[in-house]
């Protein structure tokens, strides 16, 4: 039985490579990849050759269930995309679970990321957050899918392509607000790496009128708006947590938790309310 081992590569920059990534890439016995002629070029820079067969998300079962074969046989494999890690926003997904299926040994070979790098980058809350991905190409499916991310208090991160980049953030202003802040950082390790950070008004305006060129990643805050709480429906839920045998302290502790109250108000609120 041979291994799958996967493989992140550079997201840009060739020399995002690690030493364990080309060792990995001289043993194995084929690479399979998304793009045969993009990985060529960095097996070109670092002098290896290995042979290539392709991997895509139009592959099919067909190339899969060879692909599988080859491993039932004993050879071992790479599998890489043009960027970053196979299975993220990448080809992968479907050859890895069905390795898993049929007990195939894998190895991971962590790589850059555009998702992390970006988040890095864009000045955002990076203690809790949603990859997203690419969102949908047709309006009504993106504005849907952003209605339903429209609340979420974690930071949203987002792919897109140049093309699509102005009227995704024209969809965006739409649902999340014009003032929602977002960074958005384009060509990351490349170049022209750049990060742009705003508002969605002000980011959709410049983009309007300075065309998009090269790959995006999109950072979006989370959802900062406070609702108002209903005090007398909180206290009635600490009352009912009491009556059914939870002691004071904890009822208060728990709800105001749940609620995001201090617990010394919601405390007094619960004496001039019930305690006489």
């Amino acid at each position: 039985m041979g291994k799958l081992f996967i493989c992140g590569t550079p997201i840009g920059n060739l020399e995002d490579v690690s030493v364990r990534l080309l060792k990995t890439l001289r043993r194995v016995d084929l690479i399979a990849c998304e793009d045969t002629r993009h990985t060529a070029k960095l097996l070109a820079r670092y002098k290896i050759k290995k042979p290539l067969i392709s991997y895509h998300e139009h592959s099919g079962q067909e190339r899969e269930a060879y692909i599988l074969k080859l491993l039932r046989e004993g050879k071992n494999i790479a599998l890489v995309s043009d960027a970053g890690m196979p299975g993220i926003s990448d080809p992968g997904a479907g050859l890895i679970k069905k390795a898993i299926e049929e007990g195939i040994p894998l190895e991971v070979v962590p790589g850059p990321s555009a998702l992390v790098s970006a988040l890095a980058l864009s000045g955002m809350d990076t203690s809790s957050f949603v990859f997203v991905g690419f969102l949908p190409a047709k309006e009504g499916a993106r504005e849907k899918l952003l209605q339903e991310l429209k609340r979420e208090k974690r930071t949203l991160i987002f792919y897109e392509a140049p093309h699509r980049l102005v009227k995704t953030l024209q969809s965006m202003a739409k649902i999340l607000g014009e003032e929602r802040r977002i960074a958005v950082a384009r060509e990351i390790t490349k170049l022209y790496e750049e990060v742009r950070r705003g508002s969605l008004r002000e980011i959709e305006r410049y983009f309007a009128h300075n065309p998009p060129k090269g790959e995006f990643t999109l950072i979006v805050e989370g959802d900062r708006e406070e609702k108002e709480v209903d005090r007398e429906k909180v206290l009635a839920e600490v009352k009912m947590l009491i009556d059914k045998g939870m002691d004071k302290k904890e009822a208060l502790k728990m709800k105001a938790r749940e609620y995001k109250i201090k617990k010394s108000e919601l405390y007094k609120s619960f004496l001039d309310e019930y305690d006489d």
